[in-house]
């Protein structure tokens, strides 16, 4: 079957080509156990060269994937879902496209390729939002031609486009920031996850230490889940140890929330006490307090970008790769101030109860 240009083959059409029955062909699209593999295959194979796309009535569904490599929802993806998602959605507006979640990993059959499995799920292209340190799912995918764009992570690969964030200068200028306050012991506190972002704000870090000539430390590095627990676990372990910080820097939001409520419960002053910088992509750091100073990217933004050329790339206004690096901004509130003159520390008795050692004021158990 030849494809037409501007026109997409039909189940019906798709049926008469192969000689079985409609039912036969849209059981075979949908993955159904009871086509047997070589008729599904045959199915999946004239689909792919036809370009064959679901309709809703006499028109082809205007559908765009927002596609997970895994869970889309956990919460230590804390507000840059939510925000990504409204972007998603005021972009896809213009053009009157409607959005899906998928989830690759659940619904996607091994024997198929990634271009058969989004056009069973209906949607004509996709917004990849990977989780992984490396995209390979999204690199895949560009590589069967399915239109695709990355958000929140970058790749060198030929055929991935994306937009993402720029976010290792603002880290550099965070810390550069705390050392001209008198910070000499300043703390990192980053999710297990190192995609490309994250490690731009590991560097960041390391590069504002090393051009002041401050020695890096690995035991004041923690790499912990980014949730209100890694926050929290990140105060204890920072303030336990032998020589405290002064300042931490913290690469996501959520743990920054977790690390200001544990500071919070322990009686621990910020800043006069403890300085800490963290990150935020959407409002959060006006929600906390004190409202903490932030490195601060805009996920929506990425949504709307990712929505609105993706849309015009599926209606032909837009070719070629998408390579879109955003700046972020550095943002200084309260959760910010000079050195004090001695750190702070935490200690535990033979009950395990936690003490907080203040210099210069009398010790809270």
């Amino acid at each position: 079957m030849k494809q037409r240009q501007n026109k997409k083959a039909s189940i019906r059409e798709l049926a008469l080509e192969l000689g079985v029955s409609t039912a036969t062909v849209s059981r075979a699209l949908n993955n159904n156990p009871s086509v047997s593999e070589e008729t599904r295959t045959r199915v999946l194979e004239l689909a792919d060269q036809a370009g064959y796309m679901p309709r809703v009535g006499q028109r082809f569904r205007n559908v765009v994937g927002l596609v997970y490599p895994s869970n889309p929802v956990t919460p230590e993806f804390g507000s840059f879902e939510s925000a990504l998602l409204t972007g998603v959605m005021k972009g896809l507006d213009a053009d009157r496209y409607d959005l899906a979640l998928i989830d690759i990993q659940r619904d996607r059959a091994k024997s198929e390729s990634y271009t058969q499995f989004f056009r069973r799920k209906g949607v004509r292209g996709v917004i990849i939002r990977p989780v992984s340190p490396e995209p390979t799912i999204a690199e895949a995918i560009a590589d069967e031609g399915f239109p695709c764009v990355m958000v929140a992570d970058r790749s060198d690969h030929p055929n991935i486009g994306f937009i993402c964030s720029d976010s290792g200068r603002d880290s550099f200028r965070a810390v550069d920031h705390l050392i001209h306050l008198g910070h000499r012991r300043i703390g990192l506190v980053c999710h297990t996850v190192l995609d490309s972002d994250h490690r731009d704000r590991v560097e960041g870090y390391r590069r504002a230490l090393a051009e002041h000539g401050i020695a890096r430390d690995e035991s004041i590095e923690h790499f912990l889940p980014a949730s209100m627990e890694g926050g929290a676990q990140a105060i204890d372990r920072l303030l336990s140890h032998e020589n405290p910080p002064t300042a931490i820097f913290i690469t996501n939001p959520v743990p920054t929330v977790g690390a200001l409520h544990r500071c919070l419960e322990l009686g621990i002053r910020v800043p006069d006490d403890l300085s800490i910088v963290g990150f935020d992509d959407s409002d959060v750091r006006s929600r906390t307090y004190p409202k903490f100073s932030a490195v601060c990217q805009n996920a929506e933004q990425f949504g709307y970008d990712a929505a609105r050329w993706l849309t015009r790339r599926l209606e032909g206004t837009e070719t070629g790769v998408i390579r879109v690096h955003r700046p972020t901004t550095l943002q200084f509130n309260r959760s910010t101030g000079p050195a004090p003159e001695r750190p702070i520390r935490l200690a535990s008795n033979r009950s395990d109860v936690i003490r907080v050692e203040f210099p210069s004021r009398k010790n809270k158990t």
